[in-house]
């Protein structure tokens, strides 16, 4: 049986037996004494069954701070690394609505204005659209339905945005726009076609232009086709036993480093002008978490101590105990940056 089809099957089966001992793992976890340091809390996560893990820690008036354990590839045996790059999933959805605020900012762009406005091609293929703003779309309160949830899409994912929209043409709204939320990557990518009709080029090209150059990121990249594949960090399923980073879901990449680089300008207000941010700070959050198979990230700011975290871990399974364990583990590495600020 292939990696992908044993993925399939645990992806329509999962593991009752795990769903059923994990709570109390978990409990035991949230429960286990605070180390002292960045260090050994890392250390630690690593008896969690994750296959790598890397965090990155910026303090203010500290040099970063790099730290990794586990596998950069389980099969070859080479040890992980603070460097590597990382499919970011959703974490890249604060990059797309970076380049929403700044269009508005520069009036080439009104967040009132409907998808049927900027689409009308799609006016009788997804309900409401007429009343659908882009605000909405930002904040995922538009009702659209989100194309990873359809049947098959973690199996054989769609090989283009097109596809993918075509996922969830013509199926009904989740809601009525404005009236509830519902997270829902159709939004996303629905936002990443109109900056593109909007700029009449690539959203990434703007990208370089408004975020990546600004900042000095050398190590952010639009996918997996533009990067040396051996640079990535291995992406691991439970109960698969192939490296499955090859696979593309269509996430952004980058390097650990870079995102905090990124997070921390969106949150001390270096990326954008006051009036920028002003707009972003109406219609989105300032961190974010991703999730994809095999790829698991966190990115924080914590204003409280001036600290900005990232958290990779490439390690996921069906039943989202990893997750639940990676999330315990980034919140007490937050405890520790607290505890350290006290000292």
């Amino acid at each position: 049986m292939s990696a992908k089809q044993i993925l399939r099957v645990i992806l329509l089966v999962g593991t009752p037996i795990s769903l059923y001992f994990v709570p109390w793992q978990l409990l035991f976890a949230w429960l286990a004494p605070v180390p002292d340091t960045v260090e050994e809390e890392v250390a630690n996560a690593m008896r969690h069954d994750f296959d790598g893990i890397i965090v990155y820690v910026d303090q203010a008036g500290k040099e970063p701070e790099y730290y990794a354990g586990g596998w950069h590839n389980r099969e070859k045996k080479v040890p992980a690394r603070p460097d590597a790059l990382f499919k970011i999933a959703s974490i890249g959805k604060l990059y797309d609505a970076v380049l929403i605020a700044k269009l508005v900012a520069a009036q080439r762009l009104s967040l009132d204005n409907t998808l049927a406005d900027h689409f009308p091609e799609l006016a009788g293929r997804i309900e409401h659209s007429a009343q659908i703003t882009i605000a909405m779309l930002v904040q995922h309160r538009s009702g659209i339905p989100n194309f990873t949830d359809t049947p098959g899409f973690w199996i054989n994912p769609p090989g283009s945005s097109e596809e993918a929209l075509a996922l969830v043409l013509d199926l009904p709204a989740d809601f009525v726009p404005g009236e509830a939320y519902a997270y829902s990557n159709t939004n996303y990518l629905l936002l990443s076609l109109l900056i593109e009709r909007v700029l009449g080029y690539g959203k990434f090209q703007y990208m370089e232009e408004e975020i990546f150059r600004p900042l000095g990121l050398k190590n952010t990249y639009a996918s997996i086709h533009e990067v040396e594949m051996a640079e990535l960090m291995s992406g691991y399923y439970v109960g698969v036993q192939e490296d499955i980073k090859t696979t593309d879901y269509g996430s952004m990449i980058a390097s650990a480093g870079d995102v905090g680089a990124f997070l921390r300008a969106l949150n001390d207000g270096s990326l954008m002008t006051e009036e920028e941010q002003e707009i972003y700070s109406s219609i989105y959050v300032y961190e974010h978490t991703g999730l994809i198979p095999g790829y698991q990230s966190f990115a924080r700011y914590y204003k409280d101590i001036d600290a900005v975290v990232i958290q990779f871990v490439n390690t996921t399974n069906f039943d989202g105990y990893t997750w639940g364990f990676s999330e315990i583990t980034f919140n007490r590495i937050g405890k520790i940056l607290r505890k350290r600020q006290d000292i």
